[in-house]
């Protein structure tokens, strides 16, 4: 009985009513709006006991609600039987319902619960339960997929499902981008975003990857080299407006100039000859230093003092 709030039974005739398979007696009658009627009359309570059966009998649907999450969940368990998990990308549907965007909902509203449950136990005020998960829905989507809602991002638990479920098929661990591509996700790309960042995953997640799947840290010879700080940056053209100013005598550097400078290797050995405690090796940078000056001479009066200093020192016109 999800009967639409403006329908009524089929009118226009005695044959017309007949053909819909209603009485005549009843043509026109706005059966969406008592179904409205009869569901307040029951949220108030006012609904004898006889009738409650009668309706529930029919399929009487008394929350819209109810009928929105039913349908969900239906949706949910189709994909998840097909994609064998629960860990939907937010584009994903099944037969034309959005179950990706329902699911994102459902997670919101599960850790509203625990943040709920976290406050009363710590007893802290706790605010509307209004949108929290109950325990029951929450248990029917954990019986298709305990892992629906990871504390940590839905991708990596999903690419973690498939790897597991790689290997179990007999395959071996992808450690390359494009090695093996499964349900529109790159798992040779996850494991090695997973090795070069394991510092930044939870215990668990390392314990999950490490004893699951057989994934361990990459080694510091494998990781790449570290993306410059903005200070850094500044100062390695710095060095390279310094080296300029030494060899030309001005800094007067075109536009389009592109000054080449060494870092490491030889500028890095100590009075002995040997290489510096990192043991660095020399780096060959292609600085567009003609741009780098014109941007520093704009922006002048957002420099520190110390900067502004170094720069006049090396032949730096401002205006």
């Amino acid at each position: 009985l999800k009967v639409p709030f403006t329908y009524r039974v089929p009118g226009g005739g005695d044959q017309a009513v007949e053909a819909e398979g209603w009485p005549v007696s009843l043509a026109g009658f706005p059966l969406g709006q008592w179904i409205a009627d009869a569901r307040r009359l029951y949220a108030r309570g006012d609904m004898d006991a006889d009738r409650v059966a009668q309706l529930e009998e029919l399929g009487m649907v008394w929350s819209h609600f109810d009928v929105a999450w039913d349908s969900g969940l239906a949706a949910a368990r189709g994909w998840a039987a097909e994609a064998g998990h629960l860990l939907a990308p937010l584009d994903a549907t099944y037969q034309g319902y959005r179950v990706g965007i329902w699911l994102k909902n459902a997670r919101a509203a599960a850790r509203k619960a625990a943040d709920i449950k976290q406050r009363r136990a710590e007893g802290l005020p706790v605010g509307s339960s209004a949108g929290a998960l109950s325990d029951e829905r929450r248990e029917q989507l954990e019986d298709i997929d305990p892992s629906w809602c990871p504390a940590w991002p839905v991708e990596w638990q999903r690419c973690f499902h498939l790897v597991r479920l790689h290997l179990e098929a007999g395959g071996e661990l992808p450690t390359e981008p494009g090695e093996v591509v499964h349900q529109g996700e790159d798992l040779g790309r996850w494991v090695r975003s997973v090795r070069l960042g394991w510092d930044k995953l939870t215990t668990v997640q390392q314990w999950m990857c490490e004893r699951i799947l057989g994934i361990e840290a990459a080694g510091e010879d494998e990781k790449p080299p570290s993306r410059r700080t903005q200070a850094g940056k500044w100062a390695m053209n710095y060095a390279a407006a310094k080296q300029f100013y030494e060899r030309e005598g001005h800094l007067r550097v075109p536009r389009k100039h592109i000054e080449r400078i060494i870092t490491g290797g030889e500028q890095d050995r100590g009075r002995d000859g040997e290489h510096g405690g990192c043991g660095s090796e020399a780096e060959e940078h292609h600085l567009r230093l003609g741009a780098w000056v014109s941007n520093q001479r704009s922006r002048a009066a957002a420099l520190t003092p110390e900067r502004v200093e170094q720069l006049s020192a090396i032949g730096m016109r401002w205006i």
